[in-house]
């Protein structure tokens, strides 16, 4: 080996050998950093927060959820494609107000007074889960309410509630809509619902015995799939706007200030057939809802619940309950889950604050 030879591979020796060490020096002072999840809230996702109190599954007003999760009720998720807002209310546990029913909803801070509203709603959701047990008969079984609006005056009542319901078993679930007649007189015990189905079945389609259900609706709906509601009322009307992929566009029109259930000849079929034998059997007064104050809520209001159907077959179902355990709910099926995807409110300047409803709910 010649002495150019000697010296070249001495020199090639000296750079391997730094560059060896080097490379591991730089991995014992590098080593991998650890990946961080960061929390992404509901007010990232429906950014509309500043006008709704979230009322938890346990009955607790969490207030303004901006930057607010609760692990047991109200959060986020992605399914691979998109971020959602997650509302989940087991069958059983503390309420809010007088409701026997638990829910995690939104209910809007402020309320308009139908004659001079121009207020809107508008939602994309798909409902996840619903009670896996309750009573086939009892019309309340298997059903979680999406969308609202309610009275925060008077007898505190309903024109409108959006429901979905799936009996166990089925594939497709159905959607359909109720009002509430605003009882005439002081006595709001016979009240009672008017069912209207949008896809699938209505209110009033329930099975013969505990355990055994009607036909599974040939246009329903099934767990997971998407569907958006409009709720618009303007001048005293309420508009509603059903749709998704797939299936018929639906549109209802209800006035809320001039009453068409004012005499017991008035009572529709449907409702002498559900509550007028278990005594709700109500009128309701000529100018329904005109000087109520009415607000929207959004989100999973549980309909089934552990209360006997003797007490009320349409509205008690005697479901599971594990005496208000709710992980023990959640464990086998017994709760609802709505997921929202978009949502958004218009307000009118004729709004005012609803803090008087709270105060005597909360």
């Amino acid at each position: 080996m010649n002495k150019r030879t000697s010296s070249s591979l001495i020199t090639f020796l000296i750079l391997f050998t730094f560059t060896t060490l080097n490379s591991c020096k730089n991995e014992v002072k590098e080593p991998k950093q650890k990946e961080t999840t960061k929390t992404v809230y509901a007010s990232e996702v429906t950014p509309f927060f500043d006008h709704w109190k979230l009322i938890l599954g346990d009955g607790s007003n969490a207030g303004f959820a901006n930057n607010f999760e609760n692990k047991d009720f109200f959060y986020t998720t992605n399914d691979g494609k998109s971020d959602w807002v997650v509302y989940k209310a087991p069958n059983a546990g503390d309420t809010h107000g007088t409701s026997n029913n638990t829910r995690t909803e939104l209910a809007q801070a402020k309320k308009w007074y139908p004659k001079t509203a121009d207020d809107k709603l508008t939602a994309t959701l798909k409902v996840m889960n619903v009670s896996s047990t309750g009573d086939a008969r009892v019309a309340a079984s298997y059903a979680v309410v999406v969308g609202q609006i309610h009275s925060a005056d008077g007898h505190e009542n309903e024109p409108l509630k959006i429901f979905y319901k799936k009996f166990p078993g089925h594939t497709k679930g159905s959607v359909f809509w109720h009002y509430e007649i605003n009882t005439a007189g002081e006595d709001n015990s016979g009240r009672w619902d008017y069912s209207s189905a949008v896809w699938g079945n209505d209110f009033s389609v329930v099975g013969t015995e505990e355990n055994t259900y009607p036909e599974e609706p040939k246009d329903g709906i099934a767990l997971g799939e998407e569907f958006s509601y409009e709720i618009e009322v303007k001048d005293g009307i309420m508009n509603l706007k059903f749709t998704s992929e797939g299936h018929e566009t639906k549109t209802f029109t209800k006035n809320l200030i001039q009453s068409e259930y004012t005499t017991t000849a008035d009572i529709p079929e449907q409702t002498q057939n559900l509550f007028v034998p278990i005594g709700q059997d109500g009128i309701e007064r000529e100018t329904a809802y005109t000087g109520e104050g009415l607000f929207f809520k959004l989100g999973a209001y549980n309909q089934t619940n552990g209360k006997s159907p003797d007490v009320n077959k349409n509205w008690c179902s005697g479901a599971e309950t594990h005496g208000g355990d709710i992980q023990k709910q959640y464990a086998d099926g017994n709760y609802a889950e709505v997921w929202f995807k978009t949502a958004s409110i218009k307000v009118s300047d004729a709004a005012v604050s609803n803090d008087g409803y709270f105060a005597k709910n909360d």
